[in-house]
């Protein structure tokens, strides 16, 4: 299992790419291969609000229905389209498979280096 080192992760397997006052929002290999094959995605509304910890939208696998959390808080400011009609791409490339842009980002604390995100994952 991959984990890219220029990534920042959280303990409910989303991932966050920090670019400038933005940042890419998505889950993990680990999340994708746990959900197994993914069917649905409910697509997040730009212009909206993210809270940190809290779910920002939820995808649909052959196995259940799973929240995913925001990692940072900001605005939506752009939605990931491809998503819509091809959930499939999380599972085959997770780290590409953005859900999210976030900007205006006030809290981006408390997140995982590539690290300590595989020490965690050892710890489950």
């Amino acid at each position: 299992m991959s984990i890219p080192k220029d990534l920042l992760y959280t303990e409910t397997h989303e991932w966050v790419k920090l670019e400038g006052k933005e940042a890419y929002v998505g889950i993990t290999e680990y999340a994708a291969n746990e959900l197994g094959d993914l069917v649905y995605v409910n697509l997040a509304e730009e212009g909206a609000a993210v809270v940190k910890g809290e779910a920002f939208t939820d995808v649909e696998s052959v196995k259940a229905v799973s929240d995913v959390m925001s990692p940072i808080s900001g605005m939506i400011a752009e939605v990931n389209e491809e998503l819509a009609d091809a959930p499939e791409k999380i599972n085959e490339a997770p780290y590409e498979a953005w859900f999210i842009k976030v900007n205006n980002i006030t809290d981006a604390e408390g997140l995982m280096d590539a690290a300590a995100y595989e020490a965690y994952l050892e710890t489950l």
